[in-house]
């Protein structure tokens, strides 16, 4: 299978870790200032978000979606008709159900009929498993073209977590309280904090067929839940609240994700390759590797001995988009292919890792 064309769509509203440190609804001690600078984020766009107490509109969601979607179309020079199959993946839409696919098949332009799978709550990993789908279908279907939608759009609950936040407290200070109750709540704010901060809003597209010239996907696979409890080491959870239809929203980021990153990316990563492991990720021409956090993408690189002008466009995406969750990996792609850099036969690795806790390794060959 390949990967004929890419591209991503971002809101139109841009905002710097500084002007957002501004608007923060409290002041952030030094040490907290720090712990954000480190995560590695200059810039990230940003959907306008309403207030937590009103309900979301799937309006931006779906058009910038959309956007994407056909950005590709129009790079691929290919007509809706010959598209068979639709994947979307996303974590947050504002309808639990329907899915976002069923949402974005009309306004895109697609005939009503179209076959449509939705993909939600894969986080890092979600472009891999749309790819593996994709091609099933493919494999049936082999004149047909599949596009898949991958929305990193997530920040409305990392936005509105923090809304009448009154203080937040250095890390050495919270491992001084003594009440565990107490302790907990106010790591809570801290972890809601970097959230805050490291997570952007952007989507991205792919268009995939059977044959064509692109990236050839040649092998994938996927590792999750090594031990029963590896995914509470990050995640997003709905919580109910005290007063008649509310929920609220409850999340973790463990500070065992660096470890658990690299140890399960170099799991994928040795199924993957098998014997040539060695040979292979040290001939790759590029990497391309999930944007968790400036901290996650060194120990990555440390782990797999990857250079830095290997990884570069996954710092790139890092520093001026925030971590686009799922859409990460094919807007990093789609920065790779478009920089000129790939010669025929090129290897590019992909690799995800997060919330699941899963991890993912794709090997692709650049054939253009």
């Amino acid at each position: 299978m390949n990967i004929l064309d890419l591209a991503a769509a971002f809101p139109k509203d841009k905002y710097s870790t500084e002007s957002l440190m501004q608007i923060f609804p409290c002041e952030l001690p030094e040490g907290v200032r720090q712990n954000v600078l480190n995560l590695g984020v200059s810039e990230r766009y940003l959907l306008d978000h309403v207030d937590s107490q009103t309900a979301m509109s799937e309006t931006e969601l779906v058009n910038l979606c959309s956007e994407a979607c056909q950005k590709v179309m129009e790079k691929s020079a290919l007509s809706l008709r010959d598209v068979g199959f639709f994947v979307a993946t996303y974590d947050v839409n504002p309808f639990l159900s329907p899915g976002l696919s069923q949402l974005l098949t009309r306004e895109i332009g697609f005939d009503c009929y179209i076959k449509h799978a939705n993909i939600q709550g894969i986080a890092s990993t979600a472009f891999s498993k749309a790819l593996e789908i994709a091609e099933n279908y493919l494999a049936r279907n082999e004149k047909d073209y599949a596009l898949v939608s991958i929305s990193g759009v997530s920040s409305c609950w990392f936005q509105n977590q923090v809304h009448g936040l009154k203080d937040v407290l250095e890390i050495s200070k919270i491992n001084q309280i003594k009440n565990k109750e107490k302790r907990q709540t106010e790591l809570r704010k801290w972890i809601a904090t970097m959230e805050f901060f490291l997570f952007g809003d952007g989507v991205a597209a792919a268009v995939v067929s059977r044959n064509g010239e692109g990236l050839s996907v040649e092998k994938g696979v996927e590792v999750t839940n090594i031990r029963k409890k590896d995914y509470l080491a990050g995640y997003a959870a709905l919580t109910a609240v005290s007063e008649p239809f509310k929920f609220g929203f409850y999340s973790n980021l463990g500070k065992e994700i660096p470890e658990l990153g690299a140890e399960y990316t170099a799991l994928a990563l040795k199924k993957l390759l098998g014997k040539e492991a060695e040979s292979i990720t040290g001939t790759a021409r590029k990497w391309a590797v999930h944007t968790g956090s400036e901290k996650i993408l060194n120990r990555i690189a440390e782990t797999h001995n990857i250079a830095y002008e290997k990884i570069r466009e996954s710092h790139e995406v890092l520093r001026d988009c925030g971590n686009l969750a799922g859409a990460s990996l094919p807007a990093i792609l789609e920065k790779i292919v478009s920089g000129g850099k790939l010669s025929r036969n090129d290897v590019v690795l992909m690799v995800g890792y997060g919330w699941g806790f899963s991890a993912a390794a794709t090997l692709l060959r650049y054939e253009r």
